[in-house]
């Protein structure tokens, strides 16, 4: 059994031919005066020519001017740089012009002269398309974007003009109702009996629910609309003037605060502020019929987001119920009960969903309610509980 070694294969002129005609890429040699000496069969199908009929020739004998310009200049300048050289060229196609990532590089004889050019291309006319459709598509889209941005612009200044003259032309016939039925009242109380004295006091009960409900809707379209800010900030420093707030409505009730110190948050201060007026001003009124009320803010971290947390000890509510809780004019209560004007959570949900955050509320009949809420962005996967 021989153990020789085998001898070693020559490579010629056919095997080479065979290798570049087996690629999709376009390989062709050139003299350093432009004339073919060699192309592959993708040449040949692209251009629907023969290779015979193409030895010999230039790039000015097959191609329009410009197009064999190009071809030239960047032969010459690959060969003036001695090593390889990458372009992007068009040619002619089927289907209009073709581009092409060409590698360009001179053949040197023994003394270091340039004999030759060669040239590997690879078409890469579909990625350009697509990537010229994507620009024009973002084009379009950054145009519609920005006509979309001035029409909500407008649309929010004419809003905002007309929420704040409503209110205006609102309250005008609200204060004459309260001034004329406060008057009847002070002056003529002798004149009348005490149903129309009820009345009177029913009236002007009705225009401060009606002045509370045009301050919440006004609060509900600043809340939504309204500039955006995140500030670090101190959210039990806050939660605590809001408490002495909500308490100097009835400073003889006696309620327990439970605000624990160093709870800091990073949000919009001011619409923050309007969130805890809410929940709070909401805690402080469903504990009004309860036996040691207690009303607490709180923080836990979940999954590294930080939840913050408003519980009573109040009336509660029925859970079936709780997702409607956050819609405008949605009462769990009636008016007899609680006064209130139902867009109080409307206006929570709209500051922290702003916030990229989620509210979830949770309570039962008799038993108290929970407010649990984060005011930062978190994964798609998270889940508030």
């Amino acid at each position: 059994m021989s153990t020789g070694t085998r001898p070693p294969v020559r490579v010629g002129h056919e095997q080479l031919m065979a290798l570049i005609d087996h690629t999709s890429a376009v390989i062709y040699m050139r003299d350093v005066d432009g004339h073919y000496l060699l192309v592959n069969r993708e040449y040949e199908r692209l251009f629907n020519l023969h290779r015979e009929d193409i030895v010999g020739l230039t790039d000015h004998d097959l191609f329009e001017g410009p197009i064999a310009d190009e071809f030239r200049a960047n032969d010459l300048a690959a060969i003036a740089r001695g090593v390889p050289l990458q372009v992007e060229e068009q040619a002619p196609g089927e289907n209009g012009l073709h581009t092409y990532v060409t590698v360009k590089f001179p053949l040197h004889d023994e003394h270091g002269h340039a004999y030759a050019i060669c040239g590997i291309s690879t078409d890469i006319t579909a990625r350009k398309r697509a990537e010229e459709e994507v620009r024009r598509l973002n084009d379009e889209l950054e145009l519609r974007v920005r006509q979309r941005t001035a029409e909500l612009e407008a649309s929010t200044r004419e809003l905002d003009a007309f929420a704040y003259s409503v209110s205006h032309d609102l309250r005008a016939p609200l204060r004459s109702l309260e001034g004329f039925s406060q008057v009847l009242l002070e002056d003529y109380a002798g004149d009348l009996d005490e149903e129309a004295q009820g009345y009177l006091k029913r009236i002007q009960a009705n225009v401060g629910r009606m002045a509370q409900m045009i301050d919440d809707l006004l609060h509900l379209s600043r809340a939504t609309r309204s500039q955006l800010r995140r500030d670090a900030f101190d959210l039990s420093a806050l939660a605590r003037e809001v408490a002495a707030e909500v308490s100097s409505a009835d400073p003889a009730r006696v309620v327990r605060w439970e605000i624990p110190d160093n709870l800091h948050a990073q949000g919009d201060p001011h619409l923050i502020r309007l969130v805890l007026q809410n929940l709070l001003g909401n805690a402080w009124k469903f504990t009004a019929q309860s036996a040691g009320p207690v009303i607490s803010i709180g923080m836990h971290p979940q999954s590294g987001v930080d939840v913050f947390e408003v519980r009573d000890n109040g009336a509660g509510f029925d859970m079936k119920y709780a997702d409607k809780m956050f819609d405008p004019f949605q009462r769990l209560h009636s008016a007899g009960e609680f006064e209130g004007t139902g867009i109080g959570l409307a206006i929570v949900h709209r500051i922290i969903t702003r916030h990229g955050g989620r509210i979830l509320a949770e309570g039962a009949v008799g038993e108290g309610a929970a407010f649990r809420f984060n005011l930062t962005p978190a994964p798609a996967d998270w889940e508030l509980r």
